[in-house]
């Protein structure tokens, strides 16, 4: 199995040295003109900005307060128009595929029947929901937002490391990113084609409004569902609410009255066409998934399935961000579309294979190790960067349950240039575009670029030690 394993030498996206890559030689000539003393006042500038504006995340179990700053970094990456064209149809053809995976395995499991995927790997999977079974959602579609996870290696490398096909984060960091970057340095934009993000919550409305259930009849009424204050990501519930000029509800303010749902509202019931929900499949339906749930509404599936709602993305849709099937994505697009996948996977081992795990175990000082249902950077094992002891404890773990791990090469993930203590260095970087998949298929121009800040460290969440910098997409 080839695979681009790390390396002494990560590719650097300025292109280092004097050889500086055209998109990034008028940026660095910038940062030179600055000087130190200047960049760090704008910095602290910047963080002051988001306190004010209340641009956080949660971590819970760390002890003190679970509200944290997210650190933003203010040296933007920029992608060429040549290369964004390159992720654009790379990303548009994974989110196709994989409502097209989601649409078959809850209607007749061709993609089952032919070989291609497991079955107990859809069919016993925790994230796989029997109540979607024979449901069809407006326009067959299952995952309205897909956050692709994307890495770089080279110049004309990219790989994708997961796919988030059921509520992805971060899209307001995105565009709080920019609002903020021209804010800030109004002098960097003047001159430069750099193109637009805030068109994505009218794009997030229309995408919404497209998949309006067939009993609408009037223009369609969307609501943002959010477990409530106390959720990690509520910030951006409520922000994209705002953003959208939609209401951001919780479920004790949702009701259901025979055929449809409602809103209470200080004017009387609103009846409610469709749900982009941030709230997990369990605890979406009392009466369907969780009994015990008092966050979600009871009745909503009924409605559901009888037309009289639609739910963004639909429960089940969690199954395709399952990282053991993401295996098997590049398959799917040969599947169902005829077509070559215009983006890689990262080379992956299944730990439930005895001869794939038997290599893992035997590598484990080089691989990366996730949990198949994982997110946020927790359970990992980053090989080359744990202990003896950690990777021990690591290998007892996958030996107890080989079926819940996956393992990938430590890649050689792309630096930028980034502002921190010592001045500007390089830190590794990932990607996260937003695709909307609705009557038509969108990707705003631009996206959630993650840096590590820590010196040598690969990894980017926010949870883990990471931060966020604007993304620019040049255009032609």
């Amino acid at each position: 199995m080839q695979s681009p394993e790390v390396q002494d030498a990560f590719f650097d996206e300025t292109g280092g040295g004097g050889d500086i890559r055209p998109p990034y030689r008028e940026l660095l000539a910038w940062i030179g003109d600055q000087g130190a003393e200047t960049l760090s006042l704008r910095h602290r500038e910047a963080e002051t900005l988001f306190r004010k504006i209340g641009i956080t995340f949660a971590v819970y179990g760390e002890g003190g307060s679970p509200e944290r700053l997210i650190p933003f970094d203010i040296v933007p990456r920029i992608f060429t128009a040549s290369e964004w064209r390159l992720l654009s149809q790379g990303v548009k053809q994974r989110a196709r595929a994989l409502n097209m995976f989601l649409n078959d395995v809850y209607q007749r499991g061709d993609i089952v029947r032919a070989g291609i995927v497991p079955a107990d790997l859809v069919y016993l999977n925790e994230s796989y929901e029997p109540a979607m079974v024979g449901i069809t959602p407006p326009r067959n579609v299952y995952s309205h937002i897909v956050g692709t996870d994307i890495v770089r290696v080279g110049a004309n490398e990219f790989y994708v490391l997961e796919d988030n096909c059921r509520t992805p984060s971060g899209v307001s960091y995105m565009l709080e990113n920019r609002e903020i970057m021209m804010r800030m340095f109004p002098d960097l934009f003047s001159g430069r084609r750099i193109m637009p993000v805030d068109d994505y919550p009218d794009l997030l409305h229309r995408t919404l409004a497209s998949v309006a259930p067939k009993k609408c009849q009037d223009d369609p009424v969307v609501v943002v569902l959010s477990p409530g204050s106390f959720n990690s990501a509520y910030y951006e519930h409520s922000f994209l609410a705002d953003q959208m000029g939609v209401e951001i509800v919780e479920g004790k303010d949702l009701y259901v009255d025979g055929e449809f749902v409602f809103m209470r509202t200080t004017r009387g019931p609103r009846r409610v066409d469709v749900i982009y929900r941030r709230l997990d499949d369990d605890f979406l339906d009392p009466l369907c998934f969780r009994p015990d749930s008092l966050l979600g509404v009871p009745g909503l599936m009924n409605v559901y399935r009888s037309g009289g709602v639609a739910i963004c993305s639909a429960p089940g849709a969690g199954i395709a961000d399952d990282k053991a099937i993401y295996i098997y994505v590049p398959e799917m697009i040969r599947f169902y579309l005829g077509e070559e996948p215009i983006l890689k996977n990262v080379p992956t081992w299944k730990c439930g294979d005895a001869d794939e795990c038997a290599y893992v175990m035997e590598h484990l000082h080089e691989l990366v190790v996730k949990e198949v249902h994982g997110s946020g950077g927790y359970g990992m094992l980053i090989g080359p960067k744990a202990s003896s002891a950690e990777i021990e404890a690591y290998r007892a773990r996958i030996r107890a349950k080989p079926d819940n791990f996956i393992a990938q090469p430590t890649l050689a993930l792309s630096t930028c240039p980034t502002f921190v203590d010592e001045g500007i260095a390089p830190r590794h970087v990932d990607f996260r575009p937003f695709c909307l998949v609705g009557n038509a298929i969108h990707l705003p121009a631009g996206g959630l670029t993650r840096v590590a800040l820590r010196q040598g460290s690969l990894v980017v969440n926010s949870s883990q030690g990471g931060g966020v910098k604007d993304t620019w997409v040049l255009a032609d």
